[in-house]
C-alpha cells in the first residue's frame, strides 16, 4: 500500500512520523527544504513527484491549499483521499462539487501544538487523541474502515464519527472560540509587566495566543457563522458577570460562579 502525505507541518509531519512507526512506508510533499529534512530524518521515504501512484494521500494543508491541491492533482483510480483540516464542511463541499474517480473522507485529528512546522512534529503526538471521521451519504464505508485500521495503528485512542456541520459547529466551540479568547486576552494593558504574577492559570489562557494569523482567519472565515454565534454567547455570559460586578451583587456574581462549576461538573461526569 503507498501512502502520501501532502505538507509536512506539525500535523503533516507528525502524521509521516506516526505511520512509519505504525510501520508504514510514506511518501512526502511539501517544499524542497522540508522535504530534504524528513528524508534525511528518514520520516519519509521518498519525495512523491506522481501523485497517481498512491493509495492512500492524507492532505495535510490549510483549508485553501487543501481544496486547491484536492481540485488540480491527479489521483489513482479508486484511491482515498482523506484532508485532515479543522473545518470539514466548505471542503467537503468544493470536493462534492463535480465528479471525482477517488473516495474522499474528511478527517479532523484532535490534538497539536502551540508551536507549528515540521521540527515541531512528533511520532506521538497522536497517542490517546481522537480523530474525527466525518461522512455522508457519499462517503465511501470501505475507505472509513481502512483508515480506522491505520489511525489506530498509529496510536489513536478514539474515532469519532459526525457529519461535516456536527463537526464545524463543536469546533467552533471545542477550539476555535479557545483560540480567539486566548488572543484577546493578551491584549489587555495590564498583560505589561506580568513576571512574578503569574501562575497556572495565566500560562493555561495564553497558551494559544500565538496563532498564524493567515492559516487561522482562514479556518474561522470558513466557520465563521458557528464561531459568531459561539463568541456572542460568550459575551452575553460575561456581560452578567460584569453586570453583578458593577452592581455590587455579591450573591447574584456567587449564583453565577455556582452555575459554571455545576456546569462543569454535569459535562465531568459525561466523560
Amino acid at each position: 500500500m503507498k501512502i502520501l502525505v501532502a505538507g509536512l507541518g506539525l500535523m503533516g509531519g507528525s502524521m509521516a512520523k506516526s505511520l512509519k512507526r505504525a510501520g508504514y512506508s510514506v511518501d512526502g510533499f511539501d517544499r524542497r527544504e522540508v522535504l530534504s529534512l524528513a528524508v534525511k530524518e528518514g520520516a519519509i521515504a521518498a519525495v512523491a513527484e506522481d501523485f497517481s501512484v498512491y493509495d492512500i494521500v492524507f492532505v495535510a494543508l490549510p483549508p485553501e491549499a487543501a481544496i486547491r491541491f484536492i481540485d488540480e492533482t491527479r489521483f489513482a483510480q479508486n484511491a482515498v483521499v482523506a484532508d485532515i483540516c479543522g473545518v470539514k464542511g466548505e471542503v467537503e463541499s468544493a470536493v462534492y462539487a463535480k465528479p471525482r474517480n477517488f473516495r474522499y473522507v474528511g478527517c479532523h485529528p484532535m490534538t497539536g501544538k502551540e508551536v507549528s512546522g515540521y521540527r515541531n512534529s512528533a511520532e506521538d503526538l497522536f497517542d490517546g487523541a481522537s480523530m474525527i471521521v466525518t461522512e455522508n451519504e457519499k462517503t465511501d464505508e470501505d475507505a472509513v474502515r481502512l483508515l480506522e485500521d491505520i489511525f489506530v495503528k498509529m496510536g489513536f485512542g478514539l474515532i469519532r464519527h459526525c457529519t461535516a456541520q456536527y463537526h464545524d459547529k463543536k469546533i467552533a466551540y471545542t477550539s476555535q472560540l479557545a483560540h480567539v479568547v486566548s488572543n484577546a486576552y493578551v491584549k489587555s494593558r495590564t498583560a505589561d509587566g506580568y513576571v512574578g504574577f503569574t501562575g497556572g492559570s495565566f500560562q493555561d489562557m495564553t497558551r494559544i495566543a500565538g496563532v498564524d494569523e493567515k492559516v487561522w482567519t482562514q479556518l474561522y472565515f470558513y466557520n465563521r457563522e458557528n464561531l459568531a454565534e459561539e463568541l456572542e454567547t460568550l459575551l452575553f455570559e460575561l456581560g452578567k458577570y460584569a453586570d453583578a460586578l458593577r452592581r455590587g451583587d455579591r450573591e447574584a456574581f456567587a449564583a453565577l460562579l455556582k452555575e459554571g462549576r455545576e456546569r462543569k461538573e454535569k459535562l465531568d461526569r459525561e466523560k
